[in-house]
């Protein structure tokens, strides 16, 4: 995880905490039946970030909300600009999604297509009830009509730069970092 000179650290561990316990704090307000709650995270990042999210709904609001994982390779629509082959991994919903009130968790929202594909692979399993958006960092530049309904944070972006999401839990420390790569 190394930041290169030209590399901005726009966020740092504990305001990662902060921001993550904010998102569980709105998600209880907004939250018509609580009983009926479940996290959803996308593969990879989502799925620590909503099993962080989790901790905090139980340590904070005594809430044992279930959580899945989706993965949503085959459901891209761009994924052979992405790789030439999609690497695919488990999607696991230990609960019907029928019903739920599904709160799906990605690390960085950009263009909209991974929620996009989210919703298309959640459709597979069930019909939720309402199903919202949690992404730790939100930088723009949407390519479809798709938007979070819990941020972390808003972070003002140019095409080109990539936002990357370190997590303890697969990169050894928290941190969010805008890399500043020139246009080609």
């Amino acid at each position: 995880m190394d930041v290169k000179a030209h590399d901005h650290v726009v966020m740092e561990s504990d305001a990662m905490e902060r921001a993550l316990e904010r998102i569980a704090r709105e998600i209880v307000h907004e939250a018509d039946d609580s009983s009926a709650l479940a996290l959803v995270g996308i593969h990879t990042g989502g799925v620590f970030l909503a099993r962080r999210l989790g901790r905090i709904l139980e340590r904070d609001y005594g809430l044992r909300v279930p959580i899945g994982t989706l993965d949503i390779n085959l459901y891209r629509d761009d994924w052979s600009r992405l790789h030439i082959q999609p690497k695919v991994r488990a999607t696991v919903l230990p609960f019907a999604v029928d019903d739920k009130d599904i709160v799906l968790v990605d690390d960085v929202l950009f263009t909209g297509r991974t929620i996009r594909a989210a919703l298309d692979a959640l459709m597979d399993y069930g019909r939720p009830r309402r199903v919202r958006v949690a992404a730790l960092v939100d930088r723009g530049h949407r390519e479809l009509p798709i938007c979070a309904h819990f941020v972390g944070l808003e972070l003002k972006t140019r095409p080109e730069e990539q936002v990357n999401v370190y997590l303890e839990e697969k990169d050894g420390a928290d941190k969010v970092v805008l890399e500043c790569r020139s246009a080609a």
